[in-house]
Order: structure tokens, then sequence, then C-alpha cells
């Protein structure tokens, strides 16, 4: 059974930092591009960052570019999001996602992603 479990939200307070996993079963992520993903309340699901599976390419999106840090260990066959100097506006649940794309993860939007994790919330305060 093809199966992604997430782990390390929580409530932090402004300028502090979480570091996410997701742990990959049933399948290898060595292949796949890795993605993670958040979603706030009444907002569109967004992507956070990717890595492509082609040459390990990494994406960010503008608003934690130099702040968060995405990475994968093959051999835990997991995959990590660092998030550093966190603001009240990173609040939203997190998603990781795992698929085979044939390109650089960039053109790929959420819904072209089969496996997901079950997300983790992450908080932080003012």
């Amino acid at each position: 059974q093809v199966q992604l479990v997430e782990s390390g939200g929580g409530l932090v307070q402004a300028g502090g930092s979480l570091r996410l996993s997701c742990a990959a079963s049933g399948f290898t992520l060595d292949g796949y591009a890795i993605g993670w993903f958040r979603q706030a309340p009444g907002k569109e699901r967004e992507r956070v960052s990717c890595i492509s599976s082609h040459d390990g390419s990494t994406y960010y999106a503008e608003s934690v570019k130099g702040r968060f840090t995405i990475s994968r260990d093959n051999a835990k066959n997991t995959m990590y999001l660092q998030m550093n100097s966190l603001k009240p506006e990173d609040t939203a649940v997190y998603y990781c996602a795992a698929e085979r794309l044939a390109l650089s993860c960039v053109y790929y939007e959420y819904h072209e992603y089969k496996n997901w994790g079950q997300g983790t919330q992450v908080t932080v305060s003012s």
C-alpha cells in the first residue's frame, strides 16, 4: 500500500523553526519528484517547494525562499521541509506529495500529484 505519513507540525512563535518529515512506504521515493504544498483556510492549495526527479533541481515559492529548505533522504525513504524564520502568514496545513514527473517539478500543479500525505497543521503565532 502506497503511503506518505507526515510529522513535525505544531504551534510555534514567529521567528521560530519547525521541520516537517514525510516518510514513504509501499514505494521508493527515489525516482519520484517530491513536493511540499500548503493550504490556508479559504485559500487554494499552493506549492511551497519541490525537487525534480530527473536532475534534483529545487524550486521555492517566493514567499519562502531563503527561509525554507526541502531535502530528501533516499536511504530513509523520507523527505523533509526545514522551515526557519516562520511568519504568521505561513500558518496552514502542510502536505507532502510525490509523483513520477517527466519534466521539472515547477511545471506541475498540485492536482497532478497522485500520492499525498495526510497533512499536518503548522500554526505560527505573532
